[in-house]
């Protein structure tokens, strides 16, 4: 079995699992998550491999991590995640990408990223729930980074928080690859 396969598995177990854990019908998911009843169907199937903006409007309406949705074994309180577990689920012919390094429920979710975004490429993201807040810091290049609206640009070696709640843009205007490693804090959820 590929590793696409074991990961749209974890995903249909997981996404089903927390869904009646949080008591959301099929319907009331889809409505939290601005996706479609029959994609959320198709997903719990195992039928199909969302996007990755999918995955993360799930995540966010269900109140928890990516990282969960892909795998919620729970094991020792130390989890050691090796180099080529990191998961990669976004990514370019020209060699952008996002990898989830890690992740955890602390309380809400909690998940730490490493990207890189080739020269003249960007990456959006839909507005996580309120009270979502990201930290990046940049290793490499330099990150224009948009929300709502407004353009800030984070320089190799400066870090950036911003409140999430709004549509946001990771870009690379520049001549060289950007690197940076992005944390993504999601409130837990009200129930």
């Amino acid at each position: 079995m590929s590793d696409l396969d074991l990961l749209t598995q974890s995903l249909a177990r997981n996404v089903k699992r927390w869904r009646t854990e949080r008591g959301f019908t099929l319907d009331a998911l889809a409505a939290r998550a601005g996706v479609s009843r029959g994609m959320l169907i198709q997903i719990e199937q195992a039928r199909t491999n969302p996007s990755i903006g999918t995955v993360v409007k799930i995540g966010d309406a269900l109140g928890i991590s990516v990282t969960t949705l892909l795998d919620y074994e729970r094991g020792p309180k130390v989890r050691i995640v090796p180099a080529d577990q990191a998961v990669r689920l976004w990514h370019t012919d020209a060699g952008s990408y996002s990898r989830l390094l890690a992740g955890a429920e602390a309380p809400g979710p909690l998940e730490m990223w490493d990207w890189r975004l080739m020269p003249g490429e960007s990456s959006g993201s839909d507005p996580h729930p309120a009270g979502t807040v990201e930290i990046a810091h940049v290793t490499a290049g330099e990150l224009t980074l948009t929300v709502d609206g407004a353009e800030y640009r984070v320089e190799a070696g400066a870090s950036v928080t911003f409140e999430a709640n709004a549509a946001h843009s990771y870009a690379n205007r520049g001549e060289t690859p950007t690197e940076m490693v992005l944390t993504v804090s999601v409130p837990a959820p009200a129930h």
